[in-house]
């Protein structure tokens, strides 16, 4: 029964297996739903005993397909404190912390992590692969980001103080750190508009930050574009067959375009 349960619960190979996997996915939408309808104070009014017993109820189906997952797996320790096994915690905590701290209850939308399931669901775990290709690519650039973000943030405390002095509190610069605030708003060209320059002097400066901000902009993308070239490039030249020896099979491949045969480190597509 045992095993039973453990292929309907983390397998996707059957019918009983797909049709839960369903109803979770399902289940865990309609829950992150109705915490969201519970911060709207007009529906909390007028609907609280409701809201509190949908979510007691998405509470505790939670807690019970906790207690079977830990229950049916055979290395309980390396479930609870994997990936998964946290977000599943996480996802029943908050009702139960709510009873002693009030508001944590809100917490529970940390259950839309659990519609990551869906790679599994749908089979896309495929497409993984692609997400550590990105991660790759950011990590090779992360020294070059780096100095970038410390030469932008050194721009806008200088032009933050600068602003203050040239403005001063009459035109809302207060002190250095709102300038700052309105130089890293400004070069984001985010432009709230909450606070303006209104000195000639001030008004070229802000004109020469925001020309200057779709320039800064290009600066990481370009970065990351070139990694990501890079790490593609490595990624398809080590994939090469054990069998005859060609290489530069594309990401995805699972076989050789010459021989057919498995490529090393692949899995197999028909699982």
């Amino acid at each position: 029964m045992r095993e039973q349960i453990f292929r309907i619960i983390f397998k996707t190979d059957t019918p009983a297996a797909k049709f839960f996997d369903v109803c979770l996915l399902w289940a865990i939408f309609l829950s992150v739903a109705v915490v969201m309808l519970d911060s709207v104070e007009s529906i909390h009014m007028r609907h609280l005993d409701l809201l509190i017993a949908l979510e007691w109820i998405f509470t505790i189906l939670f807690t019970i397909e906790y207690a079977i997952r830990v229950f049916c797996v055979r290395n309980r320790a390396a479930y609870v404190f994997s990936f998964f096994g946290i977000i599943d915690l996480l996802a029943i905590l908050p009702s139960y912390l709510d009873l002693l701290f009030s508001g944590a209850h809100y917490l529970m939308v940390i259950r839309i992590l659990r519609l990551l399931r869906v790679f599994r669901v749908l089979k896309l775990v495929r497409y993984l692969d692609e997400m550590s290709l990105l991660i790759l690519a950011l990590k090779a650039s992360r020294a070059k980001i780096t100095v970038f973000l410390g030469t932008v943030l050194t721009v806008v405390v200088v032009i933050g103080a600068a602003m203050y002095v040239i403005e001063g509190a009459e035109n809302g610069f207060t002190d250095i750190p709102t300038g700052v605030y309105w130089a890293i708003v400004t070069l984001t060209t985010v432009g709230y508009g909450d606070l303006a320059p209104q000195t000639p002097f001030g008004k070229f400066i802000a004109s020469f930050i925001m020309i200057m901000g779709y320039g800064i902009i290009a600066v990481p993308t370009g970065i990351v574009s070139v990694e990501l070239q890079e790490a593609t490039r490595r990624r398809r030249e080590g994939k090469r067959c054990e069998e005859c020896g060609l290489e530069g099979h594309e990401i995805d491949a699972f076989f050789c375009k010459r021989c057919g045969h498995q490529l090393t480190g692949t899995p197999d597509p028909h699982h």
